[in-house]
């Protein structure tokens, strides 16, 4: 691929950015393409260094806030006619009852993903409670005379299962927070690229 094909592909990929993030992101390329020909590579070779466009823009939309892709793309790129302004004006009871829905819809389904992991340890916190409790019924049956084996069974069986349980909490948790990166990582891509792929 040639260095202007490079460039024109990128930013076509990259139109939700704003213009300033947009020409830096370019002018980044751009010299580091012209860096790599000085220093003795075809064009080809040049921008093949770089890597693959998708991974490009992947990592650029890492890099930039969701607020800014968010605030770019609602800012108005002309100011509204009468008859637009009007036209939102007495359709606001409709419209906006149902954006007021659809994020509510998108939180809800958002915190949902977390549930498993309040779930998670609510039941490691049950399991060292029950440990914690089972103990002290023991410690108190032995103390007037009696020995318990439930209550000492209990006591084992919750230590045993807290111990144990920790690791699938810390598995959860880390699987929510990596699929919460994906999924802001896949609203910021639908921002950036109006000609992503």
């Amino acid at each position: 691929m040639k260095k202007q094909q490079f460039l024109d592909e990128l930013k076509q990929r990259m139109q939700g950015l704003p213009k300033k993030d947009l020409e830096d992101r370019l002018s980044f390329y751009e010299e580091a393409i012209d860096d790599r020909i000085a220093d003795g590579k075809n064009e080809e070779e040049a921008v093949a260094d770089l890597g693959n466009i998708d991974d490009i823009v992947k990592e650029i939309a890492q890099d930039v806030p969701l607020s800014k892709l968010v605030k770019e793309k609602v800012t108005p790129k002309r100011s509204l006619k009468t008859w637009e302004i009007v036209l939102l004006v007495l359709g606001f009871p409709l419209w906006f009852p149902l954006l007021m829905v659809a994020l509510t819809l998108c939180f809800v389904a958002y915190m949902l993903i977390w549930v498993f992991v309040a779930v998670a340890y609510a039941l490691e916190t049950a399991f060292a409670f029950g440990s914690v409790g089972s103990m002290i019924a023991f410690f108190i049956y032995l103390g007037a005379g009696e020995f318990n084996l439930a209550a000492l069974g209990t006591f084992l069986g919750c230590a045993g299962a807290a111990m144990l349980f920790i690791f699938p909490c810390i598995g959860i948790t880390k699987g929510t927070i990596a699929l919460s990166k994906k999924i802001i990582l896949g609203i910021k891509a639908k921002f950036i690229g109006k000609g992503s792929k």
